[in-house]
């Protein structure tokens, strides 16, 4: 938490509109790939410099600028400048603690997304902020590293049929939402599984390494949660068509979309019941645990501290002790000591206390 606070005060006392990168720098150069195609073309080409990518903003075809990287602020000053967006929407592009939303701005829509991935080396969870503008014939997409969720819709837009619907925008828009999307269930499914090694983990050996695993878990869904809770809000709102850059075709697709947000959320919300309820059973395992030790633990003591006694009556240095000079005398003692104890075990079994 303190590093959050850490990055956002970097910005404290600038005006609004200040182009600064908040967040974590995944890559240090910014790579640009552009997609260009209509009805019957298909171009997709890696450009070197911002300035081979602004022409094609007056071009008669559907142009897909995808930005990878956003430690060059110069770059997204560029963008923003040739396609006249506004101050505050740059800002938000390069702030990448930003909570999911959508505004219409008239001729673009901004959207922001929260990615999640398994790219991680010990599976950890990637989050990371993509950041849409839907124009009527371009899309701008803006993303924090390299890691392309993006290839298969690619592989779609190369042949005809897949290109059928996504010379719009707002169609290609929601073809990014619903890779987005459909990513959770990837996600989730690694969670899944995590939780099911940890119950049984839980259930035959409850060690502090389970606990530390537990508590990671939770803090993952902390962080799904509030990923995909306004997803839901931001997919409504595009799914009511307010905006005339969303086309009517496209709204059954973002109702579909939608109902994979809410399925994802009821999903995220039964694994933080099942997460707790394994934090309650830790706990109660941990105790009774505790309590088999203290039982066992109390029976020694129970059992000893009577022998004890006697042990203690005939150390006493007094004289005059009537069994010290008796022949018999440690015999017995030793027969009554374990006469006494082995009573007392028959007693705690009679009762079911061991």
């Amino acid at each position: 938490m303190g590093q959050v606070i850490h990055r956002y005060s970097k910005k404290t006392g600038m005006p609004p509109g200040s182009l600064v990168h908040i967040g974590e720098t995944k890559i240090e150069e910014t790579r640009i790939r552009v997609v260009d195609f209509d009805e019957e073309t298909f171009q997709e080409r890696t450009v070197a410099a911002v300035e081979d990518a602004l022409p094609l903003k007056d071009s008669q075809t559907v142009c897909w600028i995808h930005v990878a990287g956003l430690s060059r602020t110069e770059v997204i000053q560029k963008f923003g400048s040739h396609f006249t967006l506004h101050p505050l929407v740059m800002e938000d592009i390069l702030n990448t603690g930003q909570r999911t939303k959508v505004e219409d701005h008239g001729d673009y829509l901004f959207v922001v997304l929260k990615m999640l991935c398994l790219g991680s080396p010990d599976g950890q969870t990637i989050h990371e902020q993509v950041s849409l503008i839907v124009g009527k014939r371009f899309l701008l997409s803006f993303q924090e590293s390299e890691y392309d969720l993006f290839s298969p819709i690619r592989e779609r837009l190369k042949t005809p049929k897949g290109r059928a619907h996504a010379i719009r925008t707002d169609y290609l828009a929601y073809m990014i939402i619903d890779a987005i999307v459909d990513n959770y269930y990837v996600v989730l499914e690694k969670i899944g599984e995590d939780i099911e090694a940890s119950e049984e983990a839980l259930v035959t050996n409850p060690t502090p390494g389970v606990l530390q695993t537990i508590h990671g878990m939770k803090r993952e869904m902390i962080l799904l949660r509030r990923s995909v809770w306004p997803l839901r809000e931001v997919v409504s709102s595009l799914e009511r068509g307010g905006s005339p850059l969303i086309d009517g075709s496209t709204l059954i697709y973002l109702r579909d979309v939608y109902d994979h947000t809410i399925q994802v959320v009821d999903i995220i919300e039964m694994f933080r019941d099942i997460i707790s309820g394994m934090l309650d059973t830790y706990l109660s395992s941990m105790s009774n645990k505790m309590n088999e030790i203290m039982k066992v633990l109390t029976i020694f003591a129970s059992i000893f501290i009577p022998l004890t006694f006697i042990v203690g009556v005939y150390g006493m240095n007094f004289k005059y002790l009537p069994e010290l000079k008796w022949h018999w005398g440690y015999p017995c003692l030793w027969v009554i000591m374990i006469t006494l104890g082995l009573s007392m075990v028959a007693y705690f079994r009679k009762n079911r206390w061991i």
